[in-house]
């Protein structure tokens, strides 16, 4: 079965840094990004979401690492 992409779905096409609650769903417990497969985003949209997370771990809404 395939995972519905979020952003799609929802009608998204800027996925915004300051969102964090949103960026939050796609990573990984040691927050890493998830990669495509695991949080069925499409290829336009994970790139989208990859420049968000960045900018929000820059600016320090986001941690680069947990333990």
């Amino acid at each position: 079965m395939k995972k519905e992409d979020y952003f799609h779905k929802n009608k998204i096409d800027y996925i915004d840094y300051k969102d964090v609650e949103t960026l939050k769903k796609y990573l990984t417990p040691h927050a890493r990004i998830q990669s495509r497969r695991r949080s069925g985003v499409a290829s336009n949209h994970q790139r989208g979401l990859a420049l968000a997370v960045k900018r929000a771990r820059f600016l320090g809404l986001l941690p680069y690492v947990t333990r």
